[in-house]
């Protein structure tokens, strides 16, 4: 009864912990303004993601030929119909704006969950591995990062075909190096700490020991490593889709909406404007609650 007990007051210990941690956390992340501005405004753009199909007044491939390269409704010769304006084909802005955020949402997402899963498992390996195997995997990611990024990705899109699919693989397979090097540093210094020597000697197993022991005191850098890369992957996307190389017209892909954009610069600066903007807001608004969360989550960085 006595052990009973004692177990029943441990986990409700647990429990009760954890409202504690999270409003903790959420103290710490609060003092910075600009990440609590960046979360907001992360969070505006992922409902606009969500419910796209309910927002956005028109279907983004729909064309109004008599519309072609209207103004936004504040400029002479707009209308209310197209607040944003229309592209050069009659498309309207707002709602292929709308559209491309869920698709820019579903870029980020996919990239960094296939991007930090592959590169913490390689990472834990690395960390546990022998001295000669560890050394292959770390020369072997030094050798993918000392190429230009979004050179690489161009690469591996040409190889792969210039499709929306294949520039989320070719992100995710640059950005891995990232985890993989960030996860063995932190499961490095974690190893030698009492607790994991402790459950060594009580007979956990290797795969105990890497993912239940170590890997959740691992995770607050790669969970702020997470958060900046989902503006990389965006950004690349964009870029990708900018030089033809990701998502393909009709998509109404931020990035391929400023390649169909181009020749339009001087005479309709509203569909080159409003897809850049889409992109620098959502990006900037990412990076500054990259800032918050690391701000929040690193112990050396919270103020006593």
């Amino acid at each position: 009864m006595a052990d009973a007990s004692s177990q029943t007051g441990k986990s409700l210990a647990g429990v009760d912990r954890r409202p504690g941690r999270l409003k903790e956390f959420w103290s710490y992340f609060s003092e910075n303004r600009g990440a609590v501005f960046g979360l907001y405004v992360f969070a505006a753009f992922l409902i606009v993601a969500v419910f796209a199909p309910l927002l956005a007044p028109y279907d983004p491939s729909t064309q109004f030929r008599g519309h072609t390269l209207q103004p936004p409704v504040w400029q002479a010769g707009g209308e209310w119909a197209f607040p944003l304006g229309t592209d050069a084909v009659g498309r309207d802005m707002l709602s292929r704006l709308i559209h491309g955020a869920r698709f820019s949402f579903f870029v980020g997402i996919v990239v960094v969950v296939v991007a930090a899963s592959g590169g913490i498992v390689v990472g834990l390996l690395a960390g546990f591995a022998p001295k000669w195997l560890d050394t292959l995997i770390m020369r072997l990611m030094d050798i993918i990062l000392a190429f230009p990024s979004l050179l690489l990705a161009l690469v591996l899109v040409a190889v792969l075909g210039p499709t929306l699919l294949n520039a989320m693989i070719a992100i995710a397979l640059v950005l891995q190096p990232h985890y993989v090097r960030l996860t063995r540093a932190s499961v490095l210094a974690e190893r030698s700490k009492d607790y994991v020597v402790a459950s060594r000697v009580a007979g956990a197993g290797r795969a105990r020991l890497m993912f239940i022991t170590v890997l959740p005191n691992c995770l607050a850098p790669i969970i702020v490593q997470a958060a900046l890369s989902f503006s990389t992957a965006i950004l690349d996307a964009a870029a990708l889709g900018f030089l033809g190389m990701g998502a393909q017209p009709p998509t109404p892909e931020w990035g391929t909406m400023l390649a169909d954009a181009r020749e339009f610069v001087l005479r309709a600066w509203w569909v080159v404007t409003f897809p850049g903007l889409a992109i620098l807001i959502t990006v900037l608004a990412i990076n500054l609650m990259g800032d918050g969360l690391r701000d929040a989550l690193d112990p050396k960085l919270k103020r006593s």
